[in-house]
């Protein structure tokens, strides 16, 4: 019997759910752990550190969104999380988004996307394991403003800013190429590895994150700049008298 190509742990209150996402992972090679509540999925992360986690926001014993917290403070800081939901409006997408999770999928949901999400998130979870692979960049300074891919580190006047996995990779993609204007779908594709399906609110919350986190001021940004219509665009402090 081959070697599973990734461990992956479903959880969701609904046993349906449950089994198709399982036999979807399963047929691509997953090994695949199911939870049907938010205690049994702490116990199961605990004991099995998954390469990847996806969770239903709404389950009978607790929240999702703590079920996330939990496993961000325990043993599960840097592995992906997908949230799975039937909430769809803005506001619990960014509330899941913020509080650690790294994807948000609305049901219904397509299946063989979800297996794509789940491919791209561990490939690129396993690149990151790899940091000789963001060497060749070194040190990005920016003003007041430096961001290290080798150590996955980004510090603001000296101080360390503590971003998640997407957000780290978000920032690097923008800076890498400064004044670039990207469009929202090709960020989608260049950070996440799949396509948005049409629903960008994740690059958005993402964005908005960053800007609270590495902004003076979030609401006047000066370095990740909108462009109306379009998608985002990173302009450091010495390009911006040439816009």
């Amino acid at each position: 019997m081959s070697k599973p190509i990734g461990t992956v742990l479903v959880v969701d209150d609904e046993r349906e759910i449950t089994e198709l996402i399982g036999l979807f992972l399963t047929k691509e090679g997953f090994a695949v752990h199911a939870a049907e509540g938010g205690q049994d999925a702490l116990r199961i992360a605990e004991a099995l550190s998954p390469d990847l986690v996806i969770l239903d926001v709404s389950l009978g014993d607790m929240d999702g969104i703590e079920v996330c917290r939990r496993l961000r403070d325990g043993g599960c800081a840097d592995v992906p999380i997908l949230f799975l939901s039937c909430k769809s409006e803005d506001a619990d997408i960014v509330l899941g988004l913020s509080e650690g999770g790294d994807d948000y999928i609305t049901k219904p949901f397509s299946p063989r996307q979800l297996v794509a999400r789940v491919h791209a998130h561990i490939r690129r979870r396993r690149q990151r394991e790899r940091p000789q692979a963001d060497e060749q960049y070194g040190v990005m300074s920016f003003g007041s403003l430096a961001i290290d891919p080798g150590r996955f580190e980004v510090t603001r006047d000296g101080e360390s800013v503590p971003l998640s996995a997407k957000e780290f990779e978000l920032l690097c993609v923008l800076a890498r190429q400064p004044n670039r204007i990207f469009a929202m779908n090709e960020l989608y594709r260049l950070v996440w590895h799949t396509d948005s399906m049409g629903d960008t609110r994740t690059l958005m919350v993402h964005i908005s994150n960053l800007r609270k986190k590495i902004e003076p001021d979030p609401s006047n940004p000066v370095y990740i700049h909108t462009v109306r219509g379009f998608g985002y665009r990173f302009l450091p402090e010495s390009l911006q008298d040439a816009r």
